[in-house]
């Protein structure tokens, strides 16, 4: 039976709405989507926890149902977004991806709220110098309403575009990713966010990688318990970092999956193509008997 989700919503330190969608009954889960997702992004994970626990789905700031990213929006921005939903949720666990991963990471570093978190493929590498780089063209793209443009240069610019695209002429990806948005707008559901509304807000994605890169050490006294997850066929760029993060964290336990790539937590379509909903269920329930330990 399909659980079902309820919409709701709180307000930031700054003023800012954050929405959420919720289901489930049991002890609270807030579930922090990656790049290029939204809420609604993880409910079959959402939905394969909800016999024991109430998940909440926040957008993270500029997305779906929550306020816009300001000027000056940081990783501190994005710790107070979640501080309003866990604290409204009485929530003492939380799951990220990716950038919400990183996002989640921190938090349990300055929130004493959190108790235990799950983390797929964290966005949190040594060196930020290189994001700033290729961010300058992004925003330059955005600025000139060249949506497929700027996330070519952050495909390359997060280490995402296999070999062979490498080699390909960049006028051919830019005219395949126009074509896979196009797509994605004719296949969405009636107010569904679409990939290319959500294109944007890579900009604050890589403003939270550079913001956080090299800051491993800071992490060696964090109190939460840590499930630390990851794919074989996840981003390159990010295993590092998951190494040093197994090596530091004083209470860790890691899995990585065969064959599971960056999007694999997600629902399947969007960020997640060639996705399969068992996937889904197995890094599921593997958070869930993480959740349940304590």
């Amino acid at each position: 039976m399909t659980a079902e989700l309820t919409q709701g919503a709180v307000t930031s330190r700054d003023g800012t709405e954050i929405g959420y969608y919720k289901t489930g009954q049991g002890p609270a889960v807030v579930v922090m989507h990656g790049s290029m997702e939204s809420a609604t992004s993880h409910t079959l994970f959402a939905q394969e926890l909800a016999d024991e626990f109430t998940v909440y789905l926040p957008d993270r700031r500029g997305r779906g149902i929550s306020g816009p990213h300001k000027p000056d929006h940081g990783v501190r921005t994005e710790v107070e977004d979640l501080d309003a939903v866990l604290t409204a949720a009485g929530a003492e666990r939380a799951f990220g991806i990716s950038a919400g991963g990183a996002v989640v990471l921190e938090a349990a570093r300055t929130l004493s709220s959190l108790k235990q978190i799950a983390l797929y493929e964290p966005a949190i590498v040594a060196d930020g110098a290189p994001h700033r780089e290729w961010l300058r063209r992004f925003d330059q793209e955005i600025a000139r309403g060249d949506v497929a443009g700027a996330m070519v240069t952050s495909m390359f610019g997060f280490e995402m575009a296999p070999a062979f695209l490498k080699v390909m002429p960049r006028g051919l990806l830019r005219f395949a990713t126009e074509k896979m948005l196009a797509k994605d707008e004719r296949q969405a559901a009636d107010g569904a966010v679409v990939l290319r509304d959500l294109a944007p807000t890579i900009h604050a994605e890589a403003t939270i990688v550079a913001e956080l890169a090299g800051t491993f050490d800071r992490f060696r006294t964090l109190d939460a318990d840590v499930l630390l997850l990851g794919g074989t066929k996840g981003l390159r760029g990010l295993r590092p970092g998951r190494d040093t993060l197994e090596r530091l964290l004083p209470n860790v336990r890691r899995i990585e999956y065969d064959g599971y790539d960056h999007g694999a937590a997600s629902d399947p379509g969007g960020v997640n193509p060639t996705g399969k909903p068992e996937v889904v269920r197995r890094i599921a329930a593997d958070v869930k008997a993480f959740f349940k330990q304590s």
